[in-house]
């Protein structure tokens, strides 16, 4: 199966973070196809490239970068709802006249369409988080 997720809530302030993380997981250990994971409200939060949780502590900015990588997987994250809460890439910066970006390695800003193409190019899409 093609499946698709969608994480609203933020890393560290609740369980969602590590649930999406781990269901990806399984799911590809089991031989499912990860098309799109979707970062929108604060789950935008775990693309910024400044995160930098304690070293016992998982960080799911390199674990999501790393299993994108791995298996080519898409990380959207809303644009609208990420420059809400001041996580840029170096496009947005400029345009609005910042003076850094943070939008970590391998996440991409784009809009909700990216969410709606995730739903019909998938046969299941699991969100996570409120």
């Amino acid at each position: 199966m093609i499946f698709s997720l969608a994480i609203y809530a933020a890393p560290y302030t609740s369980q969602a973070s590590d649930s999406a993380y781990r269901f990806a997981l399984a799911l590809l250990e089991n031989g499912h196809t990860l098309y799109r994971v979707f970062f929108y409200q604060d789950g935008v939060h775990t693309a910024s490239s400044l995160t930098t949780p304690p070293q016992d502590e998982i960080h799911f900015t390199q674990n999501w970068q790393a299993l994108a990588q791995q298996h080519n997987i898409d990380l959207v994250v809303c644009i609208a709802a990420a420059l809400k809460r001041g996580l840029l890439n170096q496009k947005e910066a400029s345009r609005y006249d910042r003076p850094a970006f943070n939008l970590a390695e391998g996440f991409e800003l784009s809009g909700l369409g990216q969410l709606v193409d995730a739903t019909v190019m998938s046969d299941r899409l699991i969100t996570f988080g409120a």
